[in-house]
């Protein structure tokens, strides 16, 4: 009998070859050709799972979404139980840097779906929910670490929420050796401290 393919399992290859010609060549040469050579299969066969460049580039963008959300549930499994808000902050901060060879490669992956998304209207719509949803998500951590004392009840917690994802700018002066990336850690515990400094004393 012919050895079943898993369809998922397949996807999750392309998108993952996707990643390595945009890591190793740059998304100017991201195309469908390229990527099928990169996963090592036709270009006819890999167009029966992607049609077009932006469907390729859609998937493969969902899901260095997914590892990463399943590398910041380790992280913070990693924590224990009732963790600080502080050190869930940071966890979700870090996951954003390019500071491992995952988060590295998704990281690229994100600047080029940026830039094909100023140009495509249905990618433009795709990137700027999934920007929200995380936005809105480390917004109800803020106002909640409001609530629970451990933020000084006197700060705005949206432009808390928009200080603390101004660090993800450590990406590009990471990745044009700029800063280091000891030096981008040091910078966002330096944030969280002061964050946190005027709460419940916890910090």
């Amino acid at each position: 009998m012919p050895k079943q393919v898993d369809h998922r399992e397949r996807r999750e290859e392309i998108a993952r070859a996707l990643w390595q010609v945009v890591e190793r060549r740059g998304v100017s040469q991201l195309s469908v050709r390229e990527v099928a050579k990169e996963a090592g299969i036709s270009h006819g066969a890999l167009q029966h799972y992607f049609t077009s460049r932006e469907a390729m580039l859609s998937f493969a963008m969902e899901h260095a979404t997914e590892q990463r959300a399943l590398r910041v549930k380790q992280g913070l499994k990693e924590l224990g139980d009732q963790p600080h808000p502080r050190d869930v902050l940071r966890v979700m901060l870090t996951e954003m840097l390019p500071l491992h060879t995952d988060a590295r490669a998704a990281s690229r992956m994100s600047a080029a779906y940026v830039l094909e998304a100023l140009h495509n209207d249905t990618l433009h719509a795709q990137a700027r929910e999934g920007m929200a949803q995380g936005r809105l998500l480390v917004e109800q951590l803020i106002r909640q670490a409001i609530a629970d004392g451990h933020i000084a009840s006197d700060r705005d917690p949206v432009a808390e929420t928009n200080l603390l994802l101004a660090l993800t700018g450590f990406t590009t002066l990471i990745e044009l050796d700029v800063v280091e990336p000891a030096e981008a850690l040091t910078a966002i515990d330096a944030h969280l401290y002061r964050l946190f400094a005027g709460g419940d004393g916890s910090a």
